[in-house]
């Protein structure tokens, strides 16, 4: 028996060493796949789908196993709320009630899609996680690689999805000048996205404010580049998390940021969006190009958007020169460019530099444009066209490498769900309701205090109007979902303040427009003159029943937003209140109940008579769904304003440019009038004051690559404690091109207890005192510099310092 089983044996041996040998020769002479001899289990893991590969590597794989049908879809876009109908190019996925279409999804999308649009317009937080959920089991189940969606959403000032909480507005926010408050919020903001199943937002805007007449100034973060480009950095690095070239995964907490829109886009010929920018290459890299070099080199920024208008007669859409050379060769960009909503299509429909969809198609591929949002268009052309040899493979390859480096850096392949029931609970939660509360406080901004009037003591009134047509209601700004969750007003935050101590009387006083500020709406009506006469009327008998007058006035979403298309204007020709307001005003000042004016508005209003005549004056741009509550806090003094303005405010249209950093040669004078702003870039006051002294430069000569540092002490010379924002500003003297009379360079918001002194310091480096040169490049000249520091751009001390030949 043991013998007839060591003969089996040994049969068996030969058996296997025979197979073996066969296997190997099939395998060495390439007709058979080692892959086929693997495990079961090694077979599911193919080396795009193994997390322990590097990502460039996982890119490459994938995309070698890639159709052209399958590369060309992974540069769509489908907005999910678009009609349902499947015979439509641009139709989604969804049944006619809302939900996930498999049926559909297989005839729409069968070699699977790039992203998903604004999939939280209609949809709970419970409601959009759900839905994204099905979406991504749908995609890997049932396309031949399993390639997940990315899931894009707005978010100007929070996610711009139903329910999410409303932060304030850019503009608002940049009046705190706090960055660790811009990342707390950016934080909460990209938490509440990823948590409903979007991973990609597109924001923040990192176009400067040099136009006010312009709608969109609402969601920059002011005039200036340098504070700009400090919020840029701080809200970058909180929506992805700290993810950048080095370290590129994104947590499941966190998401891509979008730096748009690509350059120049807030100084627009007229003040006209989608204008041209009739800019000089040295004035966009010393202005507009700072904040998305300060967001790509510092902040990691994972992607770009071009803007809709021409440079030097080329659409940014279509320059390789500003999407090649400069983000990505200069800057260092490595990430996915996305086209801003149906600019692709202008190329040819407006712009006139391409012949149809299929030239705009070639021309923004090239330039660098790898995908295109929000829907089907344009990039439809792409596989007909690179099987006619009219796009070579190796651009499409490019861009597609670019789209999956995005889900991979997303860990989209590892997890591409999310949890609904976390989603309902994050989703303006108590302490991001918190969060939008102390940004309001923070970002308000004291423009005047005539005799102290603020803050009003409520222990001494028995009644207080609240009058104006922003009084109401909590306008919150664009890009803010139809409907959002609870938000509150000044008039119902004066009533949670005072209670029940103080009686509350409320009048509209005048309406500034008829539809009363509704973003989304293509109409803008002014209110017909004898309404608002009546309505005059009713707010002078309040006030003349009220011990005080808080007068909540400025502007809408009516009358500055985003003029997205020729029948949804949002551009003005006059800074001027609109409408009646100013009569308003002139009535309620006549009754001589003490007034302060609170200021509700999108950007930098021409208010001649109300800073001449008003007593007290608040700015809060657009504050979020805490407008009130924040707007009691300081009027009745439960917060000392801290806030500057990252703006300046003409005194009329005819003034702009109007930004504080201009050259030498400019503002000489105008007729009968003064070139100064009604309220300069940097201004705020305080409920205290504030002493500044003993200025220093610790350095008086250093080398072109050397460094010095300059101190200040700043004393709180009041009875409360407050904030100050000491602001640094450079001028070098003599230069080989010219320069700005003034530059803000840094700053800090530092709190003071009364009596007490801080000693304030910054560092000047060669990046503070670098420009570029008549060669067009980055030097720091040798020559005298002066410094500049103080509480705004105008109330300066001075000293100086000098860079020496080495």
């Amino acid at each position: 028996m043991m013998k007839k089983r060591a003969t089996k044996n040994k049969r068996i041996s030969t058996i296997r060493r025979w197979q073996f040998g066969l296997i190997l020769v099939l395998i060495l002479s390439g007709i058979v796949s080692l892959s086929r001899f693997s495990t079961s289990k090694a077979q599911t893991i193919l080396p795009y789908k193994n997390p322990q590969l590097s990502i460039d590597e996982r890119v490459k794989d994938l995309l070698s196993r890639m159709t052209l049908e399958e590369k060309a879809a992974q540069l769509i876009c489908v907005w999910n709320t678009k009609p349902q109908k499947i015979d439509t190019k641009d139709a989604a996925p969804r049944t006619d009630r809302g939900d996930f279409s498999p049926e559909k999804a297989k005839v729409l999308i069968p070699h699977g899609i790039g992203q998903i649009a604004r999939q939280g317009e209609d949809k709970t937080p419970r409601g959009s996680a759900e839905f994204a959920n099905t979406f991504q089991k749908w995609l890997v189940e049932n396309t031949r690689l399993g390639i997940p969606a990315v899931f894009h959403d707005e978010i100007l000032h929070g996610n711009m999805a139903r329910g999410s909480t409303v932060f304030p507005t850019p503009i608002s926010l940049a009046s705190s000048w706090d960055m660790d408050l811009a990342s707390r919020v950016f934080t909460a903001g990209a938490l509440e996205t990823r948590v409903r199943g979007s991973q990609h937002v597109l924001g923040p805007n990192l176009d400067l404010a040099r136009d006010p007449r312009w709608g969109r100034t609402e969601e920059t973060f002011g005039e200036d580049p340098y504070l700009a480009s400090r919020f840029a950095v701080s809200v970058v690095k909180a929506l992805q998390g700290g993810a950048n070239n080095q370290n590129p995964k994104i947590g499941e907490n966190h998401v891509i940021a979008t730096g748009k829109h690509f350059i120049g886009h807030g100084q627009p010929e007229g003040g006209t969006n989608i204008a041209p920018v009739n800019l000089s290459e040295r004035l966009l890299r010393e202005t507009h190009l700072k904040t998305f070099e300060a967001a790509i080199k510092e902040g990691g920024l994972q992607s770009i958007m071009p803007a809709y208008h021409e440079l030097d007669g080329v659409p940014a859409h279509a320059n390789k020169h500003f999407l090649q050379d400069i983000l990505r060769q200069d800057f260092g960009f490595q990430g996915v460019v996305v086209s801003d909503y149906y600019a692709i299509g202008e190329l040819a429909s407006r712009h006139r530099v391409a012949f149809d969809k299929a030239d705009a198609t070639r021309q923004s591929l090239e330039a660098g444009v790898d995908m295109e949002l929000p829907d089907p268009d344009n990039y439809l052309t792409i596989v007909e066209q690179v099987k006619a040899g009219k796009i070579s493979e190796e651009i499409l390859n490019r861009a597609v490498s670019n789209v999956l480096r995005s889900k991979f850096q997303l860990g989209l392949f590892e997890n591409p769900y999310v949890d609904a029931n976390k989603a309902e609970k994050v989703v303006d939660s108590a302490e991001h309701r918190a969060l939008a509360l102390e940004a309001a406080r923070r970002s308000i901004v004291l423009l005047k205090n005539q005799n102290n009037l603020l803050p009003l003591d409520k222990t001494k009134l028995k009644s207080v109007a609240v009058i104006g047509p922003n009084a109401e209601r909590a306008h919150l700004g664009g890009y803010t979902d139809a409907k959002p969750p609870k938000t509150v007003g000044i008039l119902e935050g004066v009533k949670n303040k005072l209670g029940s101590s103080v009686k509350v009387n409320y009048a509209e006083g005048v309406k500034i427009t008829k539809e009363g500020g509704d973003w989304f709406a293509d109409t803008s009506t002014l209110n017909d003159e004898e309404s608002d006469r009546k309505l005059i009327a009713e707010a002078v008998e309040t006030a003349k029943e009220s011990d005080a007058v808080i007068l909540a006035i400025g502007g809408n979403e009516d009358t500055n937003k985003e003029a997205w298309a020729d029948n949804h204007l949002g551009d003005r020709d006059s800074l001027e209140l609109v409408g009646r307001q100013n009569e308003l005003v002139k009535a309620i000042l006549a009754t001589g109940k003490p007034t302060v004016v609170f200021l509700v508005n999108s950007g930098p209003l021409s208010i001649n008579y109300v800073a001449e005549n008003v007593p007290a004056i608040l700015e809060g741009f657009y504050l979020g769904e805490e407008t009130g509550n924040a707007a009691a806090d300081v009027i009745f003094g439960d917060y000392n304003p801290g806030g500057k303005l990252p703006v300046s405010f003409p005194r009329s249209v005819g003034q702009v440019p109007v930004y504080y950093n201009q050259k030498p040669s400019a503002k000489r004078g105008y007729l009968y009038t003064s070139t100064a702003p009604v309220y300069a870039f940097g201004h705020g006051l305080s409920y205290t004051t504030f002493k500044y002294s003993d200025l220093k430069v610790e350095s008086k000569k250093i080398l072109p690559n050397g460094e010095t540092v300059v101190s200040v002490n700043v004393t709180n010379t009041g009875k409360r404690r407050g904030d100050e924002v000491v602001q640094m500003y450079l001028r070098d003297e003599v230069s080989s091109v010219t320069r700005p009379v003034k530059e803000l360079r840094d700053f800090a918001r530092i709190s003071l207890e009364p009596n007490e002194t801080k000693k304030v310091t910054f560092k000047i480096t060669p990046e503070k005192l670098s420009f570029y040169n008549r060669e067009m490049k980055r030097v720091v000249e040798p020559g005298s510099f002066t410094v500049m520091v103080g509480g705004n751009s105008v109330d300066l001390m001075t000293e100086k310092f000098e860079v020496i030949e080495k």
